[in-house]
C-alpha cells in the first residue's frame, strides 16, 4: 500500500480547490464522480491523485479550452469517452461516457445530481443511480468495482430510485441481478431491508424465463462489455461474435 504523506495530502487538496475553481470558471455544467461521489454516498474516504469529472459530450471542449488557456496540459484521450487535464502528478479525468460507450452523460444526470461542499465551493455530485450504473460494468481483471457498488447499496440503498436504476440497467439486467445476489451474500442481515422484493422477484423471473426461450442461433459473447481485454480470445480464436456496443 502506498503511504501518502501530509505534504502530499495538502498538495492534493490545493489541486482539488484550484481544479474546482477552474471548472466553475469555465462555465461548463459538470458533476463530480470518483472518490467525491463514493464519499458522498458511503462516507468512504480515499486518497486521490485525480478528480473524476462527468459532463455531457458537448461540455468537455469548453473545459479543455479553459484549462489550456490557464497553462495546463490538456489531452483528448479518447474522443468516445475521456479527456484529461494535467498538473504535475495530479490530473482531472473529464468523463462524458464510459469505456463501453453505454453510459452517455445527458441532461437527466444533472437533474438527479446531489450537492456537496468542498471548502467554499458547492458542486454537483453524480446521482447514486448513475454511479451504480457506471460502476456495475467495471469488472476487469485489473479493477473490479463490485465492492464499491455493494457499499453504495448498503449506505444509500433505502434512498435509491430503484425503478430508474432498473430502467438504466434494463438492456443488461443480468448484471443488476448478479450485483443484488452479491449484496445478498455479503450483507445477509441487510438484504431484506434494502433490496426491494418486487425488483428481486422480477429479475429472478426474467432469469427463469431464459429456459423457456430457444437457444440463440448466433454465438455471441457479451464479455467485452464488462472487460475489454480478457474476452478477446472468445472473439479472435473461438469465433464468438462481439455484442454490439453503442458508439457516439
Amino acid at each position: 500500500m502506498m503511504i501518502v504523506t501530509e505534504e502530499q495530502k495538502l498538495q492534493a487538496r490545493a489541486f482539488y480547490e484550484e481544479a474546482l475553481e477552474g471548472l466553475a470558471e469555465s462555465g461548463a455544467q459538470f458533476m463530480m464522480g470518483g472518490g467525491f461521489a463514493l464519499y458522498q454516498y458511503t462516507g468512504i474516504e480515499r486518497d486521490m491523485k485525480d478528480l473524476d469529472v462527468f459532463c455531457k459530450p458537448s461540455e468537455y471542449p469548453r473545459i479543455l479550452k479553459h484549462f489550456a488557456s490557464k497553462g495546463f496540459e490538456t489531452e483528448l484521450t479518447d474522443v468516445r469517452w475521456l479527456a484529461k487535464v494535467f498538473d504535475g502528478p495530479h490530473y482531472i479525468d473529464i468523463i462524458f461516457n464510459t469505456v463501453n460507450n453505454i453510459c452517455t452523460v445527458d441532461d437527466t444526470w444533472y437533474e438527479h445530481a446531489t450537492e456537496c461542499a468542498f471548502g467554499n465551493i458547492t458542486v454537483k455530485v453524480l446521482p447514486a443511480e448513475e454511479l451504480v450504473w457506471c460502476k456495475i460494468y467495471v469488472q476487469n481483471r485489473e479493477r473490479f468495482d463490485g465492492s464499491d457498488v455493494n457499499h453504495i447499496l448498503l449506505k444509500w440503498g433505502k434512498k435509491l430510485d430503484w425503478k430508474r436504476l432498473l430502467f438504466r440497467m434494463d438492456p443488461h439486467w443480468h448484471l443488476l441481478l448478479m450485483q443484488i445476489l452479491s449484496f445478498q451474500f455479503v450483507y445477509p442481515s441487510e438484504f431484506h431491508e434494502i433490496i426491494p422484493r418486487w425488483l428481486f422477484e422480477e429479475l429472478m423471473e426474467r432469469a427463469r424465463e431464459q429456459y423457456d426461450l430457444p437457444s440463440p442461433t448466433e454465438k455471441v459473447c457479451r464479455g467485452p462489455i464488462i472487460d475489454q481485454t480478457q474476452y478477446q480470445v472468445d472473439i479472435k480464436e473461438w469465433n464468438y461474435k462481439v455484442c454490439t456496443i453503442k458508439t457516439v
